[in-house]
């Protein structure tokens, strides 16, 4: 992963794997953006993109991460199709806060894909 990544919160999960101190293999990594695969998949795909700033969640997000939230829904398109998984169908998860199941607190979106996907997701 690009080591060029802003420092971030020094405990943060996900800081940490997109300065390179956790490793993960990157299916996509640029200047903002880092895409790997979730080490405890719910689809056969499974892939997280986080931005390499620190957002703690989509409320926190203000106007100036207006260009880096499109960042990272290109990344997921662009990782959607990288895995095959477009022409079938696919699901772009955002979990905000503990009652939305956000599980690390730092921004990161949810492909899944390569099967049905059930709905409502509960």
């Amino acid at each position: 992963m690009s080591q060029d990544a802003p420092a971030g919160q020094p405990g943060c999960l996900f800081c940490r794997i997109a300065r390179g101190e956790i490793p993960a293999t990157a299916l996509y990594d640029d200047a903002l953006v880092v895409a790997f695969r979730d080490i405890a998949p719910m689809a056969p795909t499974h892939v997280l993109v986080i931005p390499k700033q620190h957002v703690t969640s989509l409320a926190h997000g203000t106007p100036e991460h207006e260009a880096l939230f499109g960042r990272l829904m290109r990344v997921a398109t662009d990782v959607a199709r990288q895995e095959g998984i477009t022409e079938t169908g696919y699901r772009v998860v955002i979990n905000t806060g503990a009652d939305g199941g956000q599980s690390v607190p730092h921004l990161h979106l949810h492909v899944l894909g390569g099967r049905k996907l059930g709905w409502p997701p509960g």
